[in-house]
This record gives structure tokens, C-alpha cells and sequence, in this order.
């Protein structure tokens, strides 16, 4: 497996358990979902963390698409390289900082770590249009 592809497959990773904070706090907010709450799922007033947990991965299932897609042209097109695997690795890290300043509420640090991200999605994409 190419170095873009196991970045893809950890940051795909990282966004299946990125769901498992909100999960537990909401549970442990509200307890476990009745038969009657899947018609109109109750809206407990929730502690921060567990809102911030949510919107965590909320914000990584909206990036991922695109990373996938730029890192699988990338690898189908042959214009993979090592600048993409760095790129691709760069972003991995960047989202894991992301998730972590996040979801403890450290601001500055989200922002920098979102826009590092970003940035590598950019160099992946310039390399496949060069």
C-alpha cells in the first residue's frame, strides 16, 4: 500500500471513532434511545464537550470526501509521488491535531491545524494538475 493510500485508510479511521465521544456523552446525558425517540429524537440540553465532540466529526466527514478524492486521482492517475505521500501524511496529522484541540476547546490551535490541512489537500491537487 502506497504511503497516500495508508494516510487515507488512518484518516478514514479516525473519522469512524470520531463519533464514539458524542456517542458516550449523549448516552450519558440522556441514556439509551426508546423504541419512541427514533419518531422525534429528544434535544437534551448537552454539556460542551460532548457538542464539541459532535461537531469534531462533523468537520472531518465534511473534509474527507475531498481528501479521498484528491489522494485516489492521484493514485489512479500515477501523479502520486512523494510530495503527495508527504502531503497526504501532513494532512492525516493535521486532522488528528484538529480532532484532539477540537474537542478539548483550545482555540487558535484548531484553526492553524485546520488550515494546515488544507494547505496539504492543495499541494496533492496542484500535483496531479502538474
Amino acid at each position: 500500500m502506497s504511503a497516500d493510500l495508508l494516510y487515507l485508510t488512518l484518516t478514514a479511521g479516525l473519522c469512524v471513532v470520531l463519533w464514539i465521544p458524542y456517542i458516550a456523552g449523549l448516552v450519558s446525558v440522556q441514556g439509551m434511545l426508546k423504541a419512541e425517540d427514533y419518531r422525534s429524537l429528544p434535544k437534551p440540553k448537552l454539556p460542551d464537550w460532548v457538542d464539541r465532540a459532535n461537531r469534531t466529526h462533523i468537520n472531518l466527514v465534511e473534509s474527507l470526501p475531498a481528501f479521498a478524492a484528491l489522494v485516489l486521482v492521484a493514485h489512479v492517475s500515477g501523479t502520486a509521488n512523494g510530495t503527495t505521500a508527504i502531503a497526504a501524511a501532513v494532512f492525516f496529522w493535521a486532522r488528528l491535531v484538529h480532532a484532539i484541540v477540537f474537542f478539548t476547546g483550545l482555540p487558535y490551535v484548531r484553526t492553524l491545524a485546520f488550515t494546515v490541512g488544507m494547505i496539504a489537500q492543495l499541494v496533492i491537487f496542484w500535483q496531479i494538475l502538474n
